[in-house]
């Protein structure tokens, strides 16, 4: 079913272990967003065998998030780039910065007034990209967009595997308590004690 609407935007900071394993902070809200767009890049590799296709593996590699949002403020841009913010709460970007990694979770509303949640485990940010434009006859608003990477997560799940997103659609099998508790911490996947995948 088509969606109709973006809003809810949060983020929650990343600590990596020693071994590089993540742990979520609590989620705080990044802005109101206007748009969300994820292309997703797959290895793939085909083998060929008696002269046709035998076998064809694709896996995830990357993603690219690009958010359309009305503002940023100084402590998303600092969490979220590796800005600093100086004792003047002015913000300073360097040509050194580099953004650490952070879980981004939002929703989108569809036709039927029910909610797609989702969270990308691991997403790297660029510094946002500024639109101006001198004010003429009529109104134009200029808002930032910021793109980001999306990564796997280092931490693996309960089958060894390591998730770059959770997805769940309101009124589809979740339980109330899972959508209730979306924003309130970043999701951890649970799984059948068979391991076959299926939720609890």
């Amino acid at each position: 079913m088509a969606t109709i609407g973006l809003d809810k935007l949060y983020y929650a900071k990343i600590t990596e272990g020693a071994n590089g394993e993540e742990t979520y902070a609590t989620p705080i809200q990044l802005a109101k967003a206007i748009s969300a767009d994820l292309s997703v890049e797959l290895a793939e590799a085909t083998l060929y065998a008696d002269d046709g296709t035998a076998e064809v593996a694709k896996e995830f590699k990357s993603g690219t998030l690009s958010l359309g949002i009305d503002d940023i403020g100084a402590t998303a841009a600092s969490d979220l780039t590796g800005a600093v913010i100086d004792k003047n709460h002015v913000i300073i970007s360097a040509a050194e910065d580099g953004g650490s990694p952070v879980a981004i979770g939002f929703r989108a509303k569809k036709s039927n007034g029910k909610y797609r949640y989702f969270w990308l485990y691991r997403v790297v940010f660029g510094i946002p990209a500024t639109n101006l434009a001198t004010k003429g006859d009529s109104i134009t608003f200029s808002t930032p967009t910021i793109e980001g990477t999306v990564l796997r997560r280092n931490k693996a799940d309960t089958r060894g595997k390591h998730p770059w997103k959770a997805e769940v659609t309101e009124g589809e099998s979740a339980s109330a308590t899972t959508i209730s508790n979306w924003y309130k911490e970043v999701y951890e996947p649970t799984y059948t004690t068979s391991g076959t995948g299926g939720s609890n």
